[in-house]
């Protein structure tokens, strides 16, 4: 048997006009969810794009191979820490 999926542990409330309401609830229907579920999968996936586009690195030839240089360079203590504090968190769209 298959776990059921973990409840939902906080409410988000937002206000809406009635004509985006009505676009929301045809979406849903289309894709076979209710409201709450089209909302919250259709926000998470734009708050991971937000992120992604946030720490996404693009970048010329002559930068990419400055970028490996500086790379390639030992970290200095404060590099050190940083990394650590990085590891040690926990993406915001992870579970658990």
């Amino acid at each position: 048997m298959k776990p059921s999926p973990p409840l939902a542990e906080v409410n988000i409330h937002l206000r809406a006009r009635e004509q985006d309401r009505s676009l929301i609830d045809q979406a849903a229907e289309l894709t076979g969810t209710n409201r709450s579920q089209f909302m919250l999968a259709s926000a998470l996936s734009a708050a991971k794009n937000v992120l992604l586009d946030q720490t996404t690195i693009m970048a010329d030839r002559r930068a990419f191979r400055q970028i490996l240089d500086w790379m390639d360079t030992p970290a200095s203590a404060e590099e050190e820490a940083g990394m650590k504090r990085l590891a040690a968190s926990r993406a915001p769209w992870r579970n658990g």
